[in-house]
């Protein structure tokens, strides 16, 4: 029994001598605090990690890939210390490889195969990676770009996410996020509720990623940063932009994208500091990484790939990623050229964590941890796929890639040989034949796999009078349309856009609902027909409001389960109510603004409350 004690105690010394009533007190003593030791040892060694994904940056746009203008000293600094995956790809836009990485299966199962449209929210039944972290003990925020939905239940906050601040949408100025905000001193999300934030937005996401992070140093957390920079519209500190002035060659929107990846460089080397000074860095899995290829940057610098954001090829898909792990032995420099994905960090983060984990759903995405550990002479040569839809429904045969470590085939249409043609300029489809049957009938079964899954049969639904929002600001960003004008923008708001759809809405109670219909939101203050003048363009900001287009809007229409009804809009309204009994239940719902040559517009924000 004395050895049993000792073992589990760890500290009797030998000399020491217990009566049996004290021995077994003793013996109570420990086992009663076993577990808490034990658990408390396992939070203590469980590694923090930190992504930082940016938005539009691609493969060229760092120093490090060769970019001869953009400067990136401190990620540069961080690439030759970290692992980085060379062949690592992602989807050709926003929101999907966001979906992906958060479920570790491919963006076409998801609802997340546009950027818009009521397609970027991600299906509530899929169990995400803070979900998972949380689950396991981790502490969890989300600091900039969420873009997979701004309502309930698609919020971070509603995803497992502890901490949250956030713009809305699929970047600064869309539809759902707050009027007006154009980089500089703007208003985001807090767990919720808008709050007003000092400083440029890159700035404000990482500091408040620091604050999170200090708070939460002596347990673990999951910190993700998702920087909307250098997303458009162009909005940079005159500073940096002034980095980039009179270099010969480069066009002033290209100043304005490398000024703000620059920005981005800053803060990046200011994070590594605070986890320094914090005393975390080592037991800290930090990684950098983005989400689709350039938006534009390879006119100036291409590092050797095809396309860009949105393009099948090369370059639209194929993004840097960077991990270090000091604990974890991942360091040092190395590379791993093996083909990866975005859906692959899920299973990955489960593996190297040793996370409690059960997928409901079939997973698409694989374990890094033998290629981190490995010399890769055991993985497969697996074969993976790429698309860009960005319609309201999924098609099958749109620009798409398939990949293996070798080969892409493209549209059906062209073969390249990677080993040789790294920048696909040369078609050799009529010379492998049997490549090309291989790698084409891998899509066929894969696609049949969505339709398993009735990927182009579900939607998701926005769920109004539920206490965790209430009332549901619902905008124009996320209505189902075919027509994809820029009514899904401030900017479509503004300049009165036409276009017509449906919102997919979910009412979770039997109840009394107030729906009003806006051109503006509400914290904008503007009537339904105010006009008002383009903001003035200062230096620092490539695009601002532009001045609103006189619409004289008449009328407004809603239909939603047995409402229907049209009111008159009155001078200077601001917004038109309608109040109704609606049941519990899933709806279709209409919401229009007409002008007085009978042309339809959407209500570009609509708002839902259970009275």
């Amino acid at each position: 029994m004395y050895k049993l004690v000792e073992v589990m105690a760890g500290a009797i010394p030998p000399h020491h001598h217990f009566t049996t009533k004290g021995l077994l007190a003793f013996l109570v003593l420990t086992l009663g605090m076993a577990p808490a030791l034990r658990a408390q040892d396992a939070a203590r060694k469980k590694p923090n990690v930190i992504v930082v994904i940016t938005d539009d940056q691609g493969m060229g746009d760092l120093g490090c890939y060769g970019n001869p203008y953009v400067k990136t000293p401190n990620i540069d600094k961080f690439y030759k210390d970290a692992v980085r995956f060379t062949n690592y790809h992602v989807s050709t836009t926003c929101a999907p490889s966001r979906g992906a990485i958060m479920t570790g299966r491919h963006t076409n199962r998801l609802n997340v195969f546009h950027t818009i449209a009521g397609r970027s929210l991600l299906f509530e039944d899929e169990v995400i990676l803070p979900q998972i972290f949380a689950q396991n003990g981790y502490t969890n925020g989300m600091f900039g770009k969420w873009h997979l939905g701004d309502n309930y239940p698609f919020r971070p906050e509603d995803r497992g996410f502890h901490e949250v601040v956030r713009h809305g949408g699929g970047g600064i100025t869309q539809g759902p996020d707050y009027w007006g905000n154009d980089y500089f001193d703007d208003t985001y999300w807090h767990n919720g509720k808008t709050e007003k934030y000092e400083g440029y937005c890159t700035d404000v996401f990482f500091s408040e990623a620091m604050d999170f992070i200090e708070t939460n140093k002596d347990k673990p957390f999951f910190c993700y940063i998702a920087t909307n920079a250098p997303h458009g519209p162009l909005n940079v500190p005159k500073d940096y932009l002034d980095m980039y002035k009179g270099i010969k060659g480069l066009e002033e929107r290209f100043q304005r994208f490398y000024g703000m990846i620059t920005n981005i460089d800053d803060n990046f080397k200011l994070l590594e500091q605070k986890l320094d000074e914090l005393d975390i860095a080592d037991n800290t899995i930090l990684i950098f990484t983005t989400d689709n290829g350039t938006a534009g940057g390879n006119k100036v610098f291409d590092a050797g790939l095809r396309g860009g954001k949105g393009s099948e090829y090369e370059g639209g898909h194929r993004v840097p990623f960077f991990i270090r792990w000091p604990d974890g032995k991942l360091t040092g420099g190395k590379d791993i050229d093996k083909l990866v994905a975005h859906y692959d960090l899920l299973p990955t983060f489960v593996d190297l964590l040793g996370l409690d984990f059960n997928p409901v759903k079939p997973l698409d995405g694989k374990s890094l941890k033998p290629l981190l550990y490995g010399n890769g002479e055991e993985w497969p040569n697996r074969v993976l796929y790429m698309d860009t839809q960005r319609l309201q429904d999924l098609v099958k045969y749109r620009k798409y890639t398939v990949m293996d470590d070798n080969w892409r085939l493209v549209n059906g249409t062209e073969l390249y040989d990677m080993n040789k043609d790294r920048g696909q300029t040369t078609n050799v489809y009529d010379q492998h034949p049997e490549v090309v049957e291989k790698l084409a009938l891998g899509y066929e079964k894969w696609w049949q796999s969505l339709l398993d899954e009735k990927a182009n049969e579900r939607y998701a639904y926005i769920k109004v009078g539920s206490p965790q929002e209430n009332p549901s600001r619902i905008s124009s960003h996320d209505m189902l349309t075919g027509k994809f004008t820029h009514m899904w923008h401030q900017y479509g708001a503004a300049t009165a856009v036409q276009a017509t759809g449906k919102w997919k809405i979910e009412f979770v109670e039997d109840g009394e609902y107030k729906i009003s219909l806006r051109r503006f939101p509400r914290e904008s203050g503007l009537a339904i027909n105010e006009t008002f003048p383009a903001e003035k363009k200062r230096i620092e900001l490539d695009r601002t409001m532009p001045a609103s287009t006189k619409s004289d809007f008449e009328s407004a229409y809603i239909f939603i389960a047995d409402l229907e009804k049209t009111a008159k809009i009155a001078e200077d309204q601001k917004e038109v109510s309608f109040t109704a009994n609606i049941p519990a239940g899933k709806y279709n719902m209409e919401a229009q603004l007409i002008d007085r040559d009978k042309r339809v517009h959407p209500a570009y924000y609509v708002y839902i409350e259970k009275l």
